[in-house]
């Protein structure tokens, strides 16, 4: 769990959720290469759904399959709020609910230039 100082309020904000240690540090350094700040990082079900309910960030990037169950009620959290999120899954698309069919899910592994794809298209939504 990990919050972000002031320095970086002027680049778009992201919720990570992911459960794997290494990756998620590899995804926030990818991020922060790409010119976004990650506000908030969660490994679990929980965390994640406190940060996307309260949490103040501009979208939001959701492992699937994560510490107590999948982060699918996160991602209903977030649609509540109507900031843009996205998903990323070793899996691919496998599994994703039809009410989630349309949002973007990127396959795990992935390149900074397919993950910036990726962003720029949540941030165009």
């Amino acid at each position: 769990m990990s919050s972000e100082s002031d320095d970086h309020t002027s680049l778009p904000k992201v919720l990570l959720v992911e459960d794997e240690t290494m990756l998620a540090m590899l995804m926030e350094m990818m991020l922060e290469d790409l010119g976004f700040a990650t506000a908030y990082h969660a490994s679990s079900l929980g965390e994640g759904i406190e940060y996307a309910r309260n949490g103040d960030y501009d979208l939001a990037i959701l492992d699937i399959n994560i510490i107590g169950g999948n982060s699918f009620p996160i991602a209903a959290a977030i649609a509540h709020r109507g900031i843009p999120f996205m998903f990323c899954s070793g899996y691919g698309r496998l599994g994703i609910p039809e009410v989630w069919v349309d949002r973007r899910c990127v396959a795990k592994p992935f390149s900074a230039e397919q993950l910036n794809e990726a962003l720029s298209e949540l941030l165009q939504a």
